[in-house]
């Protein structure tokens, strides 16, 4: 299979004027975690505002023995900033055709699994029942096909998720300007990207075909929804698949340049790892165990004290049960990452990835309670 050159735009896909991926790649490259000390882990530390060169520090070898200071710092930015109170959601697949070929993904095109779509009908029924449970935020998410998902469907599906919910989401494939404007006038709030990695050569060697190869269209996704009117937008890198160090730089440093140039925006991060999939139960995220991952979690927050933060049921119960009294902000319950399933006609199509947090809403909820803690359904007011 000949490949394309994976840093060349398609047809038809938007290019704006910014040089934050080139500020981001150029810092990423030269950024060597093992040349910092401990000295500067404590210094970093110390600071009430850490700069980029301590957010190097703290994601650095060096912090590890600190992970304790850490994360009581990263409890304290928390508590400041969001009080004791712990935000639900849940993720909603409404389909899972993709034209992509990428390595990781259940849902690739060369996966033999069970494609479906949810018809209107099916999409109102399943978020009836979620907002049965009392959940106020919805996330919608599609395979990466424009074909099977055009983006007149996906905005009829926010028009519907906007009669249940007061905030909505979106993790679908990236998109040009206007189309992100369509969106938010159908409802949409905001939008999650994940970048998987952001070394370009090893994103090139996991995306072998489809539109999701190319990687600046991709880089400058969330760009370009702000610029379509979203309120807010989530960053993340799929931790294992490439230097999990370097990628949590690069998230980082990616989130805090789009919020210097739209200060308006609200941001977020999510934090990833890599699950075992259909057909390939091996794969896993290698060297990054839950102390890499609070190590991340604790480093974004210091680093971005106002940021929001979203821990994924890929992980167990009591590691995000953990967390969200340290720096998460935002957990999902209820969750299926199959197609359906939230009725009682059940699933229709295969799931994107296994997830560990099998528990209810009222589990969570429960669980939240009981570490002291507040769950919220909805963090925003229309007037």
């Amino acid at each position: 299979m000949e490949r394309t050159n994976h840093m060349e735009y398609m047809e038809a896909m938007e290019i704006i004027d910014s040089d934050i991926m080139e500020q981001v790649m150029t810092a990423m490259d030269s950024y060597d975690y093992n040349k910092y000390t401990e000295a500067q882990v404590k210094q970093a530390m110390e600071k009430d505002s850490v700069t980029l060169e301590d957010f190097k520090a703290l994601l650095s070898p060096a912090a590890a023995p600190y992970l304790e200071q850490m994360a009581e710092r990263a409890r304290l930015e928390t508590r400041k900033h969001f009080g004791n109170s712990v935000y639900l959601f849940t993720p909603i697949y409404i389909s899972n055709y993709c034209e992509n070929y990428c390595v990781y993904c259940g849902f690739n095109c060369r996966n033999q699994i069970r494609r479906a779509k949810l018809d209107y009908d099916s999409i109102e029924r399943e978020m009836e029942a979620i907002a049965k449970t009392g959940l106020e935020e919805i996330l919608i998410l599609t395979g990466e096909s424009r074909a099977k998902s055009d983006v007149e469907y996906i905005g009829q599906a926010c028009e519907i998720a906007k009669k249940y919910f007061k905030m909505v989401g979106i993790e679908v494939y990236p998109m040009n300007t206007e189309e992100y404007a369509y969106l938010q006038q159908c409802g949409a709030d905001f939008v999650t990207v994940f970048q998987e990695t952001y070394n370009s050569k090893k994103y090139e060697t996991l995306h072998l075909a489809g539109h999701k190869r190319v990687f600046p269209y991709r880089f400058h996704a969330q760009e370009r929804a702000l610029r379509g009117g979203m309120r807010g937008v989530a960053f993340a890198a799929l931790l294992g698949l490439g230097d999990f160090r370097k990628d949590a730089f690069a998230t980082g440093m990616h989130a805090s340049l789009i919020q210097k140039k739209y200060p308006q925006a609200e941001i977020s991060f999510s934090c990833p790892r890599l699950r075992p999939i259909i057909n390939n139960d091996k794969i896993n995220s290698k060297d990054v165990h839950e102390r890499e991952l609070l190590q991340v979690m604790c480093a974004y927050r210091i680093f971005m004290p106002f940021a929001g933060m979203t821990i994924s049921t890929r992980e167990r119960a009591g590691f995000r049960d953990h967390v969200i009294g340290l720096a998460a902000t935002k957990m999902s319950a209820g969750v299926s990452t199959g197609i359906g399933g939230h009725w009682e006609e059940g699933e229709q199509g295969d799931d994107q990835f296994e997830i560990a947090d099998t528990r209810n809403v009222k589990e969570v909820i429960d669980a939240i309670k009981e570490q002291g803690l507040q769950p919220v359904m909805n963090d925003y007011v229309y007037l």
